[in-house]
């Protein structure tokens, strides 16, 4: 048996929800075989109402993971919190050098629950150094205003100026989820190709455990890639994972609750077109 391999470089959630650990179930959900290289270490700390905090891994330990992933191929990668600059350039480089294809940026700037980009230049190397090498990037509303540096983004049309400042970067596909953020009966979301966009509408759907959305919504695309999918193929089939995933999430303690990753394969998958 042979199974197609995504890699996704990014930081571990020591709640589970996020990061490297929602990849990981994402991948697996999908049947796709997940490996990691670990950028950052995030703990919440109980103590203080989940404040985060974020442990910087090695940069030769992660250029080691990457080392012994690359030693095997893989059909796709993502990555998610990068955390310094210097990680974000290996990141880059890694692509380059070994030629990567399907490549997904999720440019992930805070940790859940926080407003302020976790360091400003990271949010400059990412627009300048990584999303121009992305097949699909995938910001959510912050992270498109950061990227595109058009304004806070409230409306489908200020979507649509900062997907369009955001191709122009170099990316094929921007994917700017608004979900239920953004100011619409229905959680939206939009995908430019630098010729056409297209907006991609769900129930939006009133809860407040999304810990882990993000990360799991770029992952199901990096798995779906791996597998031989279109970008919009792709993102179609994410849209729909991270919708029941959303729906059936729960809380995991009083500061947060995770997204329910097999609830695509429980409640989608398998069933008959018409009943979906």
């Amino acid at each position: 048996m042979t199974m197609k391999k995504a890699l996704s470089i990014a930081g571990s959630d020591a709640s589970g929800g996020a990061g490297i650990q929602a990849d990981l179930k994402t991948f697996q959900e999908l049947g796709v075989y997940g490996m990691t290289a670990l950028t950052v270490i995030a703990t919440m700390d109980p103590k203080d109402n989940w404040n985060h905090k974020v442990f910087v891994q090695d940069i030769d330990a992660l250029q080691a993971q990457l080392d012994t992933i690359l030693s095997t191929g893989i059909d796709s990668m993502k990555t998610g919190m990068l955390g310094t600059v210097e990680i974000i350039e290996l990141a880059a480089r890694t692509i380059d050098e070994n030629q990567l294809k399907n490549v997904v940026i999720d440019p992930v700037m805070v940790c859940k629950g926080t407003d302020e980009v976790l360091n400003p230049e990271t949010a400059v190397a990412l627009r300048e150094v990584l999303v121009p090498r992305a097949t699909v990037v995938t910001p959510n509303l912050f992270e498109a205003w950061q990227l595109s540096q058009t304004g806070p983004i409230t409306t489908v049309d200020d979507m649509k100026k900062a997907a369009e400042k955001i191709h122009e970067l170099g990316a094929q596909y921007v994917l700017i989820k608004g979900g239920s953020k953004l100011e619409h009966e229905k959680a939206i979301d939009l995908l430019y190709d630098g010729k056409e966009f297209e907006i991609l509408e769900s129930e939006k759907i009133e809860t407040a455990y999304t810990h882990g959305a993000g990360c799991t919504y770029s992952a199901a695309i990096t798995a779906e890639l791996a597998k031989g999918k279109s970008v919009k193929e792709a993102i179609y089939t994410a849209k729909e994972f991270i919708s029941e995933a959303i729906r059936h999430s729960w809380k995991l303690n009083q500061y947060v609750g995770p997204v329910m990753h097999g609830a695509y394969r429980s409640y989608v998958a398998g069933r008959p077109e018409a009943e979906k």
